[in-house]
């Protein structure tokens, strides 16, 4: 499956090692292609050098060493989302194939799409069978 992970999972990922979002981010990279999105690497940057500067360094390294594709966000509406700034990260989904959205915000969740289908780190990894 392609599985597009956005920048709150990214995030969660690299300030709780131990998370679920963790366990979720890993477990994709090591059974699935991995997508991210430039939108999302972008602002995982811009919430880094605001919230945790110190920690960015070890965050392109982070970026660096895992495997992953990265598609463009795309400005074309397919469906709406209500945040505009998600749109283009939703559109990039869509273009590109994407099976899964790994997200925690509301915005996507909410979205009643079977195609990318948005879901939290839990619920894929109840969907794998992956023991929580």
């Amino acid at each position: 499956m392609r599985i597009l992970v956005v920048a709150n999972i990214l995030l969660s990922a690299m300030w709780f090692r131990n998370s679920k979002a963790a366990k979720t981010l890993l477990y994709v990279a090591a059974n699935h292609e991995l997508i991210l999105c430039d939108r999302n690497v972008t602002e995982m940057r811009e919430v880094i050098k605001r919230k945790t500067p110190d920690i960015l360094a070890d965050a392109e390294v982070f970026l660096a060493e895992l495997s992953y594709e990265l598609i463009p966000s795309v400005e074309e509406a397919e469906k709406l989302i209500r945040d505009p700034k998600d749109q283009a990260i939703l559109n990039a989904a869509i273009v590109s194939g994407i099976d899964v959205i790994l997200t925690g915000d509301k915005d996507f969740l909410c979205l009643d799409l079977d195609y990318p289908k948005p879901m939290t780190a839990t619920q894929f990894l109840v969907v794998e069978g992956v023991e929580l």
